[in-house]
């Protein structure tokens, strides 16, 4: 176990991960901002989903996922279909222009990653992804409620762990 020194240090570092997020952002599109990436982020990777399950996923009140939703609806990236196990749901899926705005984001992210970590070996960038891969596995379900400083009724069961949305599209 490292030093209680060395977590402190750790704290400080990632968060400097805040500055790296406000630069990656300033590659999306204007009318793409960084929670709508996210949004298009979550159902690349975990399929279409009622807006209670994105909600969750992401971490976010209904309101804040609603208002994401709206504005990727209305750009075309997702649709909203009805459900048919529950008239009164729908169903949120990627268009194929959601797709294509996905590959773009991606591209303009691993553009700005190879001009910035230039100076760095393919070693280091490994190195940095397994680090943080494993970061993130050990933080798991990091939405309230899931720490000791927390703590979640007994009755509340755990979900399957997300990674961060709002970053991914940057990662």
């Amino acid at each position: 176990m490292a030093a209680k020194s060395q977590y402190a240090e750790l704290a400080r570092q990632l968060s400097a991960i805040g500055a790296v997020k406000r630069g990656l952002s300033r590659v999306l599109p204007p009318d793409c901002p960084g929670g709508a990436a996210a949004v298009l982020t979550v159902l690349e990777r975990h399929g279409e989903m009622r807006m209670s399950r994105l909600a969750e996923l992401m971490a976010v009140d209904m309101s804040v996922t609603s208002r994401h939703v709206a504005h990727l609806a209305e750009r075309g990236w997702i649709e909203r279909a009805p459900d048919l196990a529950d008239r009164r749901s729908r169903i949120l899926r990627l268009t194929p222009a959601g797709h294509d705005l996905l590959d773009e984001l991606a591209r303009r992210t691993t553009e700005v990653f190879a001009r910035t970590l230039a100076d760095w070996t393919d070693d280091e960038v490994g190195q940095l992804n397994t680090m943080l891969a494993r970061l993130r596995d050990n933080f798991g379900d990091c939405r309230p409620g899931r720490y000791a400083a927390d703590p979640a009724p007994e009755s509340d069961p755990v979900s399957a762990p997300v990674s961060d949305p709002v970053s991914d599209p940057a990662l």
